[in-house]
């Protein structure tokens, strides 16, 4: 099957296969949270990304082999409903931005700063931040050896704009992180996992980029 990133809540997840990471995406909760389990393929380690909302759909995704790791992208709500619940019942480390960690009420085991690297197996994410939506937002790069790279953004970018800011310093904030980490070094190819809603990629937005800066959103 082609993966499509389209998928919603109570609906069966879609499967992204590369050659050596394999990323299940689902829908949870009221919020339609994206939430992705990434599975090393040469040992089977698995890390989740954002544990949102109905901790019973993640545990039956990630299934019998457990999980090493879960990574929450930012501090809002939304995005760590169950974790705890997870945890509990995985015994996965924790990962969160270093500014964000306290507004998460899961003790984070690694504190994530920019460029600072988190292992799924021997497959290798870059964690990059991005300050504007919260404080310690981040998002993970997958520079995948035998193709194009792979950002799972939280809600830092989504199709059709950057996530929500709620004043023009976090907004310019957001906008130059998003730009200087992510489009200026990452080639149009590179596929865009947000944490709501459909994926997209680099160059999907990048002719949109000015258009943002003018609407200030």
């Amino acid at each position: 099957m082609t993966y499509s990133g389209e998928v919603t809540v109570g609906g069966p997840a879609d499967v992204h296969e590369l050659k050596d990471l394999m990323i299940t995406k689902i829908a949870v909760g009221p919020m339609n949270n994206n939430a992705y389990l990434l599975r090393c393929r040469a040992t089977d380690e698995q890390l989740l990304i954002d544990a949102a909302n109905e901790a019973h759909t993640l545990l039956g995704m990630i299934g019998g082999d457990g999980i090493a790791s879960v990574v929450t992208t930012h501090q809002h709500g939304d995005h760590w409903q169950a974790l705890a619940e997870v945890v509990a019942a995985t015994g996965a480390r924790t990962y969160a931005g270093r500014e964000d960690a306290d507004g998460i009420p899961v003790r984070t085991d690694v504190l994530v700063d920019d460029g600072d690297t988190i292992q799924v197996g021997r497959v290798e994410l870059t964690a990059r931040h991005l300050v504007g939506h919260t404080p310690g937002s981040i998002a993970l790069v997958y520079d995948d050896p035998h193709g194009h790279p792979h950002v799972f953004t939280g809600d830092c970018l989504f199709p059709g704009g950057p996530g929500r800011t709620t004043r023009p310093e976090e907004f310019n904030s957001l906008m130059g992180g998003l730009e200087t980490k992510l489009f200026d070094v990452l080639p149009d190819e590179t596929w865009i996992y947000p944490g709501h809603g459909n994926d997209t990629t680099i160059g999907t937005e990048r002719p949109h980029l000015a258009e943002w800066r003018a609407r200030g959103w």
